[in-house]
């Protein structure tokens, strides 16, 4: 995993960990992850696989995706109204302009855990609608199991490249190119690629209101 992931992820985690005032103890009980991994992964000094990046989503209620994307401040230029007193009173002015920070968002675009599973962001959450996307891509033979995510979550899975199973509800389902399937992921499930040539599908990411 690059380093660009490790910083945003520990990033985004200090981050959400000061909003909520939750101590390493709380958010290891909430998460199911140890202190220890929490303290690491905050420190940049461990890279969380895609399981454990899910389970502390989930324990924070939070799309996946928040955990890939950072707030950053740039320099914008804005005209000065001189009757616009919060204007004269932020930033700094240049010529007949004023620098002000604007924030925005950074996505990390890739998630490479390893040699055998990456993700890609197509969207990040939407908060209008609710949904993130993601394209995954699983070498041959690979198998990822998911712990359940937050009540009322669905998956959406569009498959693009290659052929999967996946299995909830104590079944599993084949899926070729073209083939799509909806399943409530509030439940353990799991993925794997069962073909000869690396896996792809879209999968689209429904969280309640």
């Amino acid at each position: 995993m690059s380093n660009t992931i490790n910083k945003t992820v520990a990033s985004q985690l200090k981050k959400i960990r000061a909003e909520k005032a939750w101590s390493l103890e709380k958010t290891s009980q909430a998460c199911g992850v140890s202190k220890a991994m929490l303290g690491q992964i905050e420190r940049g000094e461990s890279s969380p696989t895609v399981a454990k990046l899910w389970k502390i989503a989930t324990g924070f209620s939070l799309p996946l995706s928040y955990f890939l994307q950072q707030e950053s401040l740039v320099p914008v230029n804005h005209d000065i109204d001189v009757q616009d007193s919060d204007a004269q009173n932020n930033g700094e002015y240049i010529g007949d302009a004023k620098q002000l920070n604007k924030p925005i968002n950074t996505l990390v675009e890739n998630f490479t855990q390893d040699k055998n599973l990456s993700i890609d962001t197509v969207f990040a959450y939407d908060n209008d609608t609710g949904i993130e996307v993601f394209e995954l891509t699983f070498s041959v033979g690979h198998q990822q199991q998911s712990t359940p995510h937050q009540l009322g979550v669905i998956e959406h899975i569009i498959v693009t490249t290659g052929t999967m199973q996946y299995f909830v509800d104590q079944k599993w389902t084949t899926l070729k190119v073209g083939d799509k399937a909806k399943f409530y992921a509030d439940k353990a499930h799991i993925y794997r690629n069962i073909g000869d040539i690396p896996l792809r599908f879209l999968n689209i990411i429904h969280y309640p209101k």
